[in-house]
């Protein structure tokens, strides 16, 4: 994957505060929303995570903000890895949230692993999900992360 993969929004109502500008805890609603279709663009859908009893867990997530949006105005989130594990059991994924005249809005970056939802335990990505992740666009900078402790 070459360019990063992105997704449209368009401010609603509910997604802003009393100033009628996007409220904090939308700017990460959207990342996640971006997130979610990144990974269900490659087959990875909610009811395939189910199937095979794995999920994502989030350890971080951190926004800087540098513009807001106001009611009805386009917002364009992209999704970049910022990191991954060799193994990739653990990743980064870096969103840039733009508006329609390309002002950048904000970044959300967030830090997670996968969790085997059986065991309740930290384990690596099947291969196929490992690929996609190792093959998501990169963000500058990137980082190597370490891979996770096994007991």
């Amino acid at each position: 994957m070459t360019s990063p993969f992105s997704r449209r929004f368009v401010v609603r109502w509910s997604d802003v505060d009393g100033n009628a500008h996007l409220r904090n805890a939308a700017y990460s609603e959207y990342a996640t929303d971006t997130r979610v279709s990144l990974l269900a663009s490659f087959g990875f859908t909610w009811a395939r995570f189910q199937s095979l009893r794995l999920g994502p867990v989030l350890f971080r997530e951190e926004i800087e903000y540098r513009r807001e949006a106001a009611l009805g105005e386009e917002v364009l989130v992209d999704a970049l890895s910022a990191g991954v594990a060799p193994d990739t059991s653990r990743w980064s994924i870096r969103h840039r949230l733009w508006k329609s005249d390309g002002t950048e809005m904000a970044q959300v970056t967030v830090v997670g692993a996968w969790m085997d939802l059986e065991l309740r335990k930290l384990v690596p990505p099947p291969h196929d999900l490992a690929e996609v992740l190792q093959a998501m666009a990169r963000s500058d900078p990137f980082a190597d992360l370490p891979a996770i402790r096994r007991r």
